[in-house]
């Protein structure tokens, strides 16, 4: 189930448990008027009540493959009409042993193992003018042949507050979405430098050095979806590598 913002402003403490703990995090995350976070749009797109949410089971468990790759699904049949700013946010729920036992590493192998089983649920092929290949700038993450920007954050991450999060969430953005917003331009471009000049408050680690734009020669989208907790670049190889993706 998709929940819009009023829906999610009508879950309760004593009914929805870890729901509501996790969507009051969040909103005080994005809202926090001090301690401003870093991705502009996001703040945007969560005042103006253009984003749509879901919850997800213990992200380890098979269930929460069908639960995410119908989730995303559905948002990406019904996105264009959310508004300019609009994600998917996924909020899973994360056990406290999870919680406690689990490293930054731990984390991105559950990440991709993820994308990888949502990706074999997948009844349509990868589309044709994205490369198969993830170590090609213009490679990034399909399903049901629509485009998505990865973000995850997880309880892992300490000195990266930008990628950190008491529960592990994803925010998955459309590509149309970046597009319109990197099509204005001047003012496009001064975001990105607000955005940038928030992360060295934000985030006791600094800029990382994956970060970039998408189709710039030295870009790799894949090494943005999961950030590590330090300054150390991703590792040479994308975990989706290899992954067959076209059906036939």
């Amino acid at each position: 189930m998709l929940y819009d913002q009023a829906l999610m402003n009508g879950l309760s403490p004593k009914e929805d448990g870890w729901k509501y703990d996790a969507y009051r995090q969040f909103a005080l995350k994005l809202a926090d008027t001090e301690y401003l976070f870093p991705c502009i749009p996001a703040t945007i797109g969560f005042k103006r009540g253009q984003f749509r949410y879901g919850f997800v089971s213990d992200p380890r468990r098979d269930e929460a493959v069908a639960e995410l790759a119908g989730l995303l699904g559905s948002f990406g049949e019904e996105s264009r009409s959310f508004g300019k700013y609009t994600s998917l946010i996924l909020f899973f729920e994360t056990p406290q042993e999870l919680v406690e036992r689990s490293n930054v590493e731990e984390y991105r192998n559950i990440f991709w193992r993820l994308l990888r089983k949502v990706r074999e649920l997948d009844d349509r092929d990868w589309p044709e003018h994205i490369p198969t290949d993830p170590h090609d700038p213009l490679w990034e993450y399909c399903f049901n042949q629509e485009q998505y920007f990865v973000y995850s954050a997880t309880p892992a991450h300490r000195l990266r507050q930008s990628r950190h999060f008491p529960y592990f969430i994803m925010a998955i953005t459309p590509r149309w979405v970046l597009v319109e917003f990197n099509a204005s331009g001047e003012a496009a471009a001064h975001i990105r430098t607000k955005i940038r000049e928030r992360i060295l408050v934000y985030d006791a680690a600094g800029i990382h050095p994956d970060l970039n734009s998408y189709g710039s020669d030295n870009n790799f989208e894949w090494k943005q979806y999961f950030l590590g907790d330090d300054s150390a670049p991703s590792a040479s190889r994308c975990p989706f590598s290899g992954f067959r993706s076209n059906k036939t």
